[in-house]
């Protein structure tokens, strides 16, 4: 061969070809992260909307120190769950499903009846189905506060107000 032999493509970039001024990643640790608690009224409002408002402050995504591993989310509070609307025919149409893991042992409950009876368990599975699955989700899901009117019990946090 004629001429430099050019090296391999892993040994292109040694330690010290790198610029020392290049930016670098941020990763937030968990004891970096200041929690605020915020309200969200759902009276009114599509479920969906307000589950997916709750979810995006849960995971803090609408922070700047957002880090995927790590629960940088805030507090969330829904109340007037109750009041919640669902749009169309999904009263009727809906249904909530579990299975108790013996055979035949799928119980369905139509939304009607869990919204008339449990509505904060309603709210809570449309929120918990906006999160990702896995340990974090459920550790960023501990974060959400439900209820079924407009008192809640979290006055002494000093929530701040959302518009959904």
């Amino acid at each position: 061969m004629k001429g430099p032999v050019n090296p391999p493509h892993y040994y292109r970039y040694t330690v010290n070809n790198f610029k020392e001024n290049e930016m670098s990643t941020f990763m937030a640790k968990e004891g970096e992260v200041t929690r605020k608690w915020y309200v969200l009224d759902a009276a009114g409002i599509p479920m969906g909307r307000v589950a997916a408002k709750a979810a995006v402050l849960l995971r803090g995504k609408h922070k700047t120190i957002f880090t995927p591993n790590v629960d940088c989310g805030d507090n969330v509070i829904i109340i007037n769950c109750g009041k919640a609307v669902l749009t169309g025919k999904k009263l009727e149409q809906k249904y909530f499903q579990r299975h108790t893991g013996w055979i035949g042992g799928l119980k369905s409950i139509q939304y009607k009846t869990l919204m008339a009876t449990k509505p904060e368990k309603a709210m809570r599975l449309a929120v918990e189905g906006m999160l990702p699955n896995g340990k974090l989700a459920a550790k960023q899901a501990l974060h959400l506060h439900v209820y079924a009117g407009a008192e809640h019990k979290n006055a002494a946090q000093k929530p701040e107000i959302l518009e959904v």
